[in-house]
């Protein structure tokens, strides 16, 4: 009866700290994430002679460390799209008074040129109809956009501080963490769910090398080719394509519309160069370098690969891409398993057969001749 209890009090214990701690799953999963994936970094961090022995100092530099990399990029970007939002407000402001012409290349475009440049003239080609078009920037919406896109922005900043912190404690105590992780499987599943823990942190290291460090690659050199193509704000447009190259198949998006402003701007060979070179780039990387690093590392075919990426975004978010393809190892881990015993118990099950019918065979070898009576070797007399 006491131990009914203790686990009726548990259980409700274990429901309110989830409730408690809803708003902040996501942000604990991103922690976790990120350290199971630069663990190894941080082992060798700590192995170094300046902080040897210095978990706290350890944990501190490379969270910061992390910081760094994840915060310059995200707010050279938004200083840039801030810029160009304060020039499409110079534009729009001169629109207003004297209408916007069309661009010279939209023209040019095959097929629907001429209908597009209609379009732009009905829409900003005199103070008239452009005063039309942009009333809603004075209705107030534009004000609300912006204060929702501030709230959003002050909201994210300050639950990625709160995921660093998570990181940081999870770094200083990991090694307890990790035992007491590994203990608690033991515990319930016995050796197989220590196995399935493992392999749970080999998917995830696996999946973070193959989205990320393949996603970044491929903006590097894609980058690469839009300075080449004479594209503007090369660097901006290779960190947008990697960040969408985490999600296979979908850098296509940007270096394809890259490709097509360059053919509506006249410049057919660098268009066409840039998107030969961005499929080779993408068909390379997606269907050779990443199935590599994910599915080698934890024997998983690509195909469930593809399709946990794409069913943990649909269902996860961004945190989905990692989440994803770790359940789908796992569950490929248990069910090899299930097939392994399966095909073990056949095994034995045929072998005690075998083993039956040869005992059967000894004993009908072995089984005594009758003996004859005395009356056979009677001579008749």
């Amino acid at each position: 009866m006491e131990v009914k209890a203790r686990l009726i009090g548990g259980f409700i214990l274990l429901l309110l700290g989830s409730w408690v701690l809803h708003s902040f799953l996501e942000l604990l999963a991103w922690a976790v994430v990120l350290a199971i994936t630069t663990w190894p970094v941080y082992q060798r961090l700590l192995a170094c002679n300046e902080v040897h022995g210095k978990a706290t100092w350890g944990a501190l530099l490379l969270t910061l460390l992390i910081g760094a990399v994840i915060l310059v990029p995200l707010g050279y970007g938004l200083i840039r799209l801030l810029d160009e939002l304060q020039s499409l407000g110079q534009i729009l402001n001169k629109a207003q008074h004297v209408g916007l012409p069309p661009p010279v290349w939209l023209e040019t475009i095959p097929v629907i040129g001429q209908w597009a440049k209609n379009a732009w003239m009905s829409a900003l080609g005199n103070p008239v109809v452009a005063n039309e078009s942009l009333h809603w920037l004075g209705t107030g919406n534009a004000i609300t956009y912006t204060k929702d896109f501030a709230s959003q922005l002050l909201h994210r900043f300050f639950g990625f501080l709160l995921t660093l912190l998570v990181l940081f404690f999870v770094y200083q105590h990991g090694t307890g963490l990790s035992q007491y992780v590994l203990s608690t499987n033991r515990k319930l599943f016995g050796e197989t769910g220590v196995r399935y823990a493992i392999h749970a942190t080999a998917a995830v290291r696996a999946t973070v090398n193959g989205l990320v460090l393949v996603g970044l690659g491929e903006g590097l050199l894609l980058g690469v080719g839009y300075a080449f193509a004479g594209l503007s704000h090369p660097a901006m447009l290779g960190a947008l394509t990697g960040v969408f190259a985490m999600i296979p198949f979908a850098a296509k998006l940007i270096f394809g519309a890259c490709a097509l402003v360059l053919v509506a701007e006249g410049h057919m060979a660098a268009g066409s160069s840039l998107f030969v070179f961005g499929v080779v780039i993408i068909l390379l990387a997606d269907n050779y370098v990443r199935p590599r690093l994910i599915g080698g590392a934890v024997k998983l075919p690509f195909i469930w690969t593809l399709l946990g990426i794409f069913g943990g975004l649909e269902n996860f978010g961004l945190l989905g891409l990692f989440l994803g393809p770790t359940l789908m190892a796992v569950l490929m881990s248990i069910w090899r398993d299930w097939v392994a015993d399966m095909r073990k118990s056949d095994a034995i099950a045929r072998d005690q057969d075998t083993e039956d019918a040869l005992a059967h065979e000894e004993i009908i070898e072995i089984e005594p001749s009758p003996i004859a009576s005395p009356l056979e070797f009677d001579d008749g007399q």
